[in-house]
Order: C-alpha cells, then sequence, then structure tokens
C-alpha cells in the first residue's frame, strides 16, 4: 500500500512541475513556446510510465478498488491519516436530505468538491460500481481500468513478423515494418437525474443507500452499454463504440441473405476471427436476432445452439459464449443509417473501459416540490474504445 501511495506522490510531482509551466506561460500572458510543450510532453510520457508502473503493481498484490479510494491512499496527506468515514456519511447523506444549506463549514470540507457538489461516498461508489458488471455484461467481457485523469494513452504497433533458422549459418531475420500509432481514449461524463420521493429521504440511511445505489447503477449501466456498442466517440462527448469503430467496420462479413441470419452466418463470422483470438472470444447478438438463429432447424444435425446447463452461464454457439446488447440491430431491410447486426471477439484483449474514480450529486430541491420529490443530478465519467481491432470481427447486413 505504501508503495502505491510512492507511485501517486510521483505522479503528483509531475503533475504540479507541469502545472509549473502553464502557470508561468499564462502569467505572461502567453501560448506555450516550443521548448516548454517538449518539457509538457516528456513530463506527460513520464506519468504515463510511472501510471502503468502503478498499474501493474496494483494487479500483481491484488489491491481492491476499494482500498485504492480510502484516504490513507491520497497523495498528498501523511501514512497515519484519521478514518472520518463514519463523519462522512453522515454528512453526505445530511445533505441529501436537508439541502447544502444543512451543512456547517466542517461538513462540507468532508463532502463537498470545490464546486459545491456532493460527492459520493467511497463505500457507496464502490457499492455502485460492483453492480454494474452485474447490468452491464460489456463490463464483464472487457479490460477495466481507473484513472485520475481526462484521458489515457493507447498505444499500438504492427504486428511483428518472425522467421526461423540461425543467424550464424547465414539465415536472415524476417524484417517487420512496425508502425507506432498513438491515441488516446478520453473519459467522458455522463450526467443524468434521479428523483426521489420525500418519504423514502427520511428512511434510515441504510434504506436510503440502497434506494441511490440501484437508481444509480441501472441508469449509468444502461447508459454506458449502449456507448460501448454505438458511441459516437470523443467527438460527440461519448465513448467509442465497437460498432463504429472504422477498422472494425473494415473488416466486416456479409450476411449470406441479406435480412435474414441462419447459422451459417455466425460460422462465417466465428472463422473470420484470427486464431490468436478465439480463446476468449464470444458472440453479441441482439436478442431478436439470437431468437431468429435459434428457430433455425436442421433435418438429422442437431443445433448449433446449446442452452446453458447452470444458472448464469451463459447460452452457446457451436462452443462459443452468447451474449446480448438491444443496442445492435436486428437484421431488416429498414437498416439505413447503421448495418452491423452481430460480433464476434475477444473483449478482454480488444476493447477497455476507462473508469475516473469519483460520482457527484447536485441536490435539486424545488424543481419537482409540487409532485413531493426531490431530484438529484448525477454525474459520473467513464470512457471506452477500441485498442485491438483485431479482436472483433463484425458482421453485416449487405442491404
Amino acid at each position: 500500500m505504501l508503495k502505491v501511495m510512492e507511485y501517486r506522490r510521483r505522479i503528483k510531482a509531475l503533475r504540479d512541475e507541469g502545472n509549473t509551466i502553464f502557470a508561468k506561460s499564462q502569467a505572461e500572458k502567453r501560448t506555450l513556446d516550443d521548448g516548454e510543450k517538449r518539457q509538457i510532453e516528456a513530463i506527460n510520457g513520464r506519468i504515463d510510465s510511472v501510471e502503468q508502473e502503478m498499474d501493474h503493481y496494483i494487479k500483481l498484490n491484488g489491491i481492491s478498488p476499494e482500498a485504492l479510494r480510502s484516504d490513507q491512499m491520497r497523495p498528498d496527506v501523511g501514512d497515519h491519516v484519521p478514518d472520518r468515514k463514519k463523519e462522512k456519511r453522515a454528512a453526505f447523506f445530511k445533505g441529501l436530505r436537508d439541502g447544502r444549506a444543512a451543512l456547517n463549514k466542517e461538513e462540507r470540507s468532508l463532502v463537498e468538491d470545490a464546486s459545491g457538489l456532493l460527492m459520493v461516498p467511497e463505500d457507496l461508489e464502490a457499492q455502485i460500481y460492483r453492480s454494474l458488471p452485474q447490468l452491464n455484461v460489456i463490463r464483464q467481457l472487457a479490460t477495466v481500468r481507473t484513472t485520475t485523469r481526462d484521458k489515457v494513452r493507447r498505444r499500438s504497433l504492427t504486428e511483428l513478423s518472425v522467421g526461423w533458422g540461425k543467424l550464424e549459418t547465414g539465415a536472415l531475420i524476417t524484417e517487420s515494418n512496425m508502425t507506432p500509432t498513438q491515441d488516446y481514449i478520453y473519459v467522458e461524463d455522463l450526467y443524468g437525474i434521479t428523483k426521489v420521493g420525500e418519504d423514502e429521504l427520511q428512511d434510515t440511511d441504510a434504506s436510503l443507500e440502497a434506494v441511490i445505489a440501484d437508481s444509480f447503477a441501472r441508469a449509468i449501466a444502461d447508459a454506458e452499454a449502449k456507448a460501448f456498442v454505438i458511441g459516437t466517440g470523443h467527438t460527440y462527448s461519448q465513448p467509442d463504440g465497437v460498432t463504429l469503430d472504422a477498422t472494425v467496420i473494415s473488416t466486416y462479413t456479409d450476411l449470406d441473405t441479406a435480412d435474414t441470419m441462419v447459422p451459417d452466418d455466425l460460422i462465417d463470422l466465428e472463422y473470420a476471427l484470427p486464431a490468436g483470438y478465439q480463446k476468449g472470444a464470444s458472440f453479441m447478438l441482439h436478442p431478436s436476432t439470437e431468437l431468429m438463429v435459434r428457430k433455425v432447424k436442421g433435418t438429422s444435425a442437431p443445433y448449433y445452439w446449446q442452452p446453458s446447463l447452470m444458472v448464469g452461464m451463459p447460452r452457446q454457439f457451436d462452443g462459443f459464449p452468447v451474449y446480448n446488447s438491444s443496442d445492435l440491430i436486428v437484421p431488416a431491410s429498414t437498416n439505413t443509417d447503421r448495418s452491423i447486426v452481430g460480433l464476434f471477439g475477444d473483449w478482454k484483449a480488444g476493447y477497455v473501459i476507462v473508469d475516473r474514480l469519483g460520482i457527484t450529486l447536485q441536490r435539486l430541491s424545488e424543481l419537482y416540490a409540487e409532485s413531493g420529490l426531490v431530484g438529484f443530478k448525477v454525474h459520473f465519467r467513464v470512457g471506452g474504445g477500441v485498442v485491438r481491432p483485431d479482436a472483433f470481427r463484425a458482421l453485416d447486413n449487405n442491404t
């Protein structure tokens, strides 16, 4: 744990160094010169390197998200910070019930961020995050990272070519043209409004916590699940959806017959995926598309479709798990704006979800008062993007 604190202190020191450069240019009312830009770029590279080391250390030692959110892990405090979780929870629910005016100065310092919004306590936030994979199947499949930044760097290289032989007997090394690329996965802002009855607000903290956690988790899961599949990207303040990724789309496989899906289409898709990604691969279909394929009957051969024999386990097709997304489209002649009707791939290798920790609330005291409700505007930050397009293959309705 002390090692993580040291990593965070190093990151904070680097950020302070970058902020000093920015502050100097702003004080002189000018933009960054070329030398300062190079300094900032070098600092950002060092931050990325330290963050990667820290992520590796966290995974290697199995440190939980709850531990990472604790006050003791903050880089700007000492190693012996008193635990004030109970005070924070009490102040949070007091602000939830009675508004900001009911909090004294000390209570505000415990639960408000710099803009005066209520920060959801770490244990309640952890409860919401734990619920998300149960409600959003893509979180179960993809790689999930946490960050304290507005974007994370994603780098990739073209595949390496190799060859057999001994150099001392004259064999030549097979050269590959490795082209590095650099891009970012941006953390996007997700806002929502939930309304709680005045009677529910007067319940015990435990009851109110259950209502808040369930409401937040369901709303967030629905919104982000849609964005991970059909999100239009950072230009539109959304995560990058797999079905709109240009490289994934470029390697599509057509349905044999337009507007109709049969088992053979899924088999074609299965064999289009590079073998290296098949071990962790699964199908993603709209529920109605899955039903369409399930109803196809053979004359003598058994069904390709296999029902799940264990509670909570996905159904299978040809030995691969099948998951549903209502945000995919069903093969039909009316498909005009989008045409991808199915996905097959390894989400763990191909897609990264980025969570920026910290959920905040703004109490809307008067807006719904006539209905006996109190509104809360919720701010949640999450991003997502394809990091290995070759880990996916898309099925296109060739209308």
